[in-house]
Order: C-alpha cells, then structure tokens, then sequence
C-alpha cells in the first residue's frame, strides 16, 4: 500500500528542460517542461492555457543518445505563477 505522501501512481522526474508545444488553433512557443511522469508532465508557460486545451509537445533529449519525446496532452490545470504559468497536463499519447 503507498504511504500517504505518494498517492500517485507514477513517480515523478524532475526535468527543466526547454519545450516545444503547440495548441489546438496551432499557434507554436516555447516553455520548460518541470517534471515527468507516465501519464503527465508540468509545464511552465508565458501564458494562460484553457483547461480542457489539447497540446502536442515535443521534449528534446539533453542527449544525442535519446529521441525526442512527443505527446498529446491535455491540460488539466492552469495557475498563475511569477511572470507565466503552470501548467498540470494529462499525457493521452505518445506521438513518438
């Protein structure tokens, strides 16, 4: 049984990686991708994303070694913080 700290199913990674994304209408920017799970990932944007919006991402490797990680999401969560945002998405497929 998980203790209470860690009700999740998946552990998260931290990353802080640079991220590329596109919305729905196709409008492309730039965020960082904060941590990632098997179902999700935290985003920090310049700007306020509805909830309900769907994303492609595309997560590049700090390695040559690894491809870079494309999804679908969803975004579940949209708070204001300093200067952006923060986003809680739902992955619902990885693209490649």
């Amino acid at each position: 049984m998980k203790d209470y700290s860690e009700k999740r199913d998946f552990h998260r990674m931290q990353v802080n990686s640079e991220i590329d994304i596109t919305d729905s209408q196709g409008n492309r920017f730039t965020g960082v991708c904060r941590n990632l799970s098997a179902a999700g990932m935290q985003l920090y944007v310049g700007r306020e994303i509805a909830v309900g919006e769907e994303l492609q991402t595309i997560l590049h490797p700090t390695s040559d070694q690894f491809p870079p990680l494309e999804t679908a999401c969803e975004v579940i969560r949209c708070e204001p913080e300093g200067d952006g945002y923060l986003l809680g998405t739902n992955i619902s497929e990885v693209t490649r």
